[in-house]
């Protein structure tokens, strides 16, 4: 299997590129295309059917070696990776989801980069399907400081998980409880509450899918990720059947990324069909850039970009 670095140094650098305007433009640096956000100071956008952001999870090795800061994360996102849009994690800024001063600084430096935030992924704040009603009732209060702060953001949601314990139908309606507690507080502000396939239960595309209509709330709703799939016991679920699954009540859709051949198509994920699912949903929102694999962070997150662009390049070229 071909690592990202070692495609790369093999290839021209901008024969890696899809070939569009907007890969090369930024691949070049200069930035100049407002991929994902239209109309900007920062160009117009080539005609597209979804959106592409970076995730920062993508950089969690370079942001935790203190080579780049949480607040780097904007212009870094606009200068190296020529995309407008970014997903939060909230273990990044985890003692800041109350600070104004901090938040403020993170809202202007957005605005002077023409980043779009678009949502908080929030872990390590209890299990909104624990067992236990004081448990469960703790772990909703502790979720509303990040409503908060992505309200202050801009951002339309906060990811969540929807973490319980007990049989497949016990777990469901504790998760729904939850859920729906918390759903109630977004929505008084405007916010979505989107729940991602992230291990346990709520890898089981049906079972999550049960969790969104036992909620029935219209701000409470998926993040489908392509990676995410893992059941525990070295069993998993069908990727492809589980994001067409989750599609009806996505909110937001991560494109998770380990390796790459040497024709750029990711390795573990059939990305055009993914796509095809996506789109067939009737979803034409961002796609977020979630690199996970080994190697270099940079090279990762621009193979996905790349990716993401030549299918949709292709997408626009036969409509």
């Amino acid at each position: 299997m071909k690592t990202v670095e070692s495609t790369l140094n093999r290839r021209d650098f901008f024969g890696w590129s899809v070939g569009s305007l907007a890969a090369m433009a930024s691949l070049a640096g200069c930035g100049s295309i407002g991929y994902g956000i239209g109309s900007s100071r920062w160009g117009q956008a080539p005609k597209q059917h979804f959106s592409v952001s970076l995730a920062q999870w993508s950089l969690h090795r370079t942001l935790r070696s203190g080579k780049m800061t949480h607040l780097d994360f904007p212009r870094v996102t606009r200068e190296v990776y020529g995309l407008g849009a970014v997903e939060y994690v909230n273990s990044f800024f985890k003692d800041k989801a109350n600070d104004t001063a901090y938040l403020t600084d993170l809202k202007k430096r957005c605005a002077d980069h023409d980043i779009q935030n678009l949502l908080i992924m929030c872990d390590g704040e209890g299990r909104l399907g624990d067992p236990d009603a004081k448990a469960r009732s703790q772990a909703v209060k502790n979720h509303h400081r990040w409503v908060d702060a992505a309200k202050f953001l801009g951002c339309h949601s906060i990811r969540v998980n929807a973490a319980s314990a007990g049989s497949y139908d016990e777990q469901m309606k504790l998760a729904a409880d939850g859920l729906s507690s918390l759903t109630e507080y977004g929505a008084a502000q405007g916010l979505n509450v989107i729940v991602e396939n992230h291990g346990g239960l709520s890898s089981n595309g049906a079972w999550l899918a049960g969790v969104m209509k036992m909620v029935d709330q219209p701000r409470c709703g998926t993040l489908p990720d392509f990676g995410n799939f893992n059941l525990g016991g070295g069993k998993s679920y069908d990727r492809y059947l589980g994001v067409e699954q989750l599609m009806p009540y996505a909110k937001a859709v991560s494109a998770k990324s380990h390796a790459f051949d040497e024709k750029g198509n990711e390795t573990a994920t059939d990305y055009k069909k993914m796509m095809q699912i996506v789109m067939d949903a009737g979803y034409r929102g961002f796609v977020g850039i979630e690199f996970e694999g080994g190697g270099d962070e940079k090279a990762g997150i621009l193979a996905t970009r790349d990716l993401l662009y030549r299918i949709n390049n292709e997408y626009s070229t036969s409509s």
